[in-house]
């Protein structure tokens, strides 16, 4: 009488159960250092030289966008445009979007190749660089399709002429740094290594 079966109850709590999992804690481990001073020079040379990338981006998109054909209605110069050559103003903007794109795709992949460079510092250059060749190809493009679509004599009333390409909407110039990032953040989400893969060791 007055006995009790099973462990007591001051011996609950230290004894371990057979049946459970020893949880042990992982170690943690230090949040990788964002180099900033090393990385400054490689990132004026990134940014300068995806700024160039302009140039080839406003000369091939004066090449490919379509011109506007116009007929001349008096000797003022007056202007009206042919049927279906209105729909140029949009193939204008989406082939300086698809080029734009391109142009950044390249940047993006390019400064990733970079590995003893890769972080926070040199993608921003590489955005600027990006946003950079992006006005460089809207200004410099223009220029270059007014040079060669320029109408020498004055035209006759009745003539054809080819109005420039142009482009109307300056958000397009986002197109080129907006893809930088994507490719970037992409290719570091894949790699998933702490340092991004910078020592090569």
């Amino acid at each position: 009488m007055g006995e009790t079966t099973g462990k007591p109850a001051h011996l609950s709590s230290s004894v371990p159960d057979p049946w459970s999992v020893p949880v042990l804690p992982r170690p943690r481990r230090p949040f990788p250092k964002v180099v900033v001073k090393a990385d400054l020079l490689p990132a004026v040379s990134v940014l300068s030289t995806a700024g160039l990338l302009g140039f080839p981006l406003a000369w091939l998109w004066a090449r490919l966008a379509p011109p506007q054909r116009m007929r001349v209605i008096n000797d003022h110069g007056g202007l009206a445009q042919l049927e279906l050559e209105s729909w140029h103003r949009f193939d204008d903007l989406a082939v300086y979007g698809f080029l734009a794109l391109g142009a950044g795709l390249l940047i993006g992949i390019v400064t990733w190749l970079l590995r003893e460079r890769r972080g926070p510092v040199v993608l921003i250059a590489a955005t600027g660089g990006a946003t950079l060749a992006g006005w460089l190809g809207t200004t410099m493009g223009v220029s270059f399709a007014n040079g060669r679509y320029e109408i020498g004599a004055a035209p006759a009333v009745g003539d054809v002429i080819a109005k420039a390409p142009q482009i109307e909407s300056p958000w397009i110039m986002l197109a080129a740094p907006l893809m930088t990032t994507l490719a970037y953040t992409l290719l570091t989400a894949w790699n998933g290594r702490e340092d991004l893969g910078r020592r090569l060791g």
